[in-house]
């Protein structure tokens, strides 16, 4: 699956995209697919040697500007940081894919500050850079955010226990932006992920197995092209089949009903 140009697409979310998590595998899939629609990219991850190969190739293929940015995203001023290196950026699109797991091994058997490390990552990181870009996104009445989380979502797992609890906030989380935000024309989308063969996955020893496994690049097609079909699309017409098994009420009607609901309560709170 491929993306071709499209000047609606980068009307709408450019003319600069963030992607948290950009150095290799899907992360350098969508910003090299990103860059061929036309927008600029600002390239995050802590590899800086592979962030200036990612953004030096798609500067050199797709003629756009490219900024690549060293940060650790469990650092206490990573939000800060990163609101630093796109001062004066008009961005109009957020992805957020960091945050994958790299062991499995019961929660009793981590250090403690391990599973922290996860929380930061996978929950304090896209909150606050959600935080940062969001509203300018509101105030032009266009823009999008998507936040790449997994099919651990669906339910907790023993040896996932906070892998999976982190990647249901991810989930949560991005179908409240989508309720809250939709109203001033920014989508939100939450994209869980089955099974992606990746470098990551290759130096672990796995071999890549096409009925089991997507490639990084059939992904991040997906995942562009469902940006704004939020607030949950799941990538793969497997992983759907997977998870329509777990979901059996409609995720948009769901989301409607309970921010409905909230809003609700909310608004009887004022009185």
């Amino acid at each position: 699956m491929t993306v071709s140009g499209d000047s609606s697409f980068a009307a709408r979310y450019g003319p600069w995209a963030v992607i948290a998590g950009a150095s290799e595998g899907i992360g350098a899939a969508l910003a090299d697919q990103l860059g061929a629609l036309g927008l600029n990219v600002v390239l995050i991850a802590r590899n800086a040697a592979l962030l200036d190969e990612v953004a030096a190739g798609v500067r050199e293929r797709h003629g756009v500007q490219t900024r690549a940015v060293a940060q650790d995203l469990t650092a206490a001023d990573a939000a800060t940081a990163i609101a630093g290196a796109t001062d004066g950026l008009d961005v109009g699109l957020l992805v957020y894919n960091a945050g994958a797991s790299d062991r499995t091994t019961p929660f009793l058997h981590n250090d403690i500050d391990y599973s922290l490390h996860q929380v930061a990552l996978d929950c304090i990181a896209p909150m606050a850079l959600a935080r940062h870009f969001g509203p300018p996104m509101c105030d032009r009445g266009r823009g999008g955010i998507v936040i790449v989380a997994s099919l651990a979502c669906l339910a907790g797992s023993a040896t996932l226990a906070v892998y999976s609890a982190v990647k249901a906030f991810q989930h949560t989380f991005a179908e409240g932006l989508w309720a809250e935000l939709r109203p001033h024309g920014v989508d939100v989308c939450c994209t869980p992920l089955g099974m992606t063969y990746t470098p990551a996955l290759a130096r672990m020893g796995v071999e890549y197995d096409p009925q089991t496994q997507m490639l990084s690049e059939d992904v991040a097609a997906e995942i562009i092209a469902n940006v704004g079909n939020g607030p949950t699309y799941v990538v793969g017409e497997h992983n759907r089949a997977v998870a329509e098994q777990v979901w059996t009420v409609d995720r948009r009607t769901l989301v409607e009903m309970i921010s409905a609901a909230s809003t609700q309560f909310a608004e009887s709170r004022k009185h």
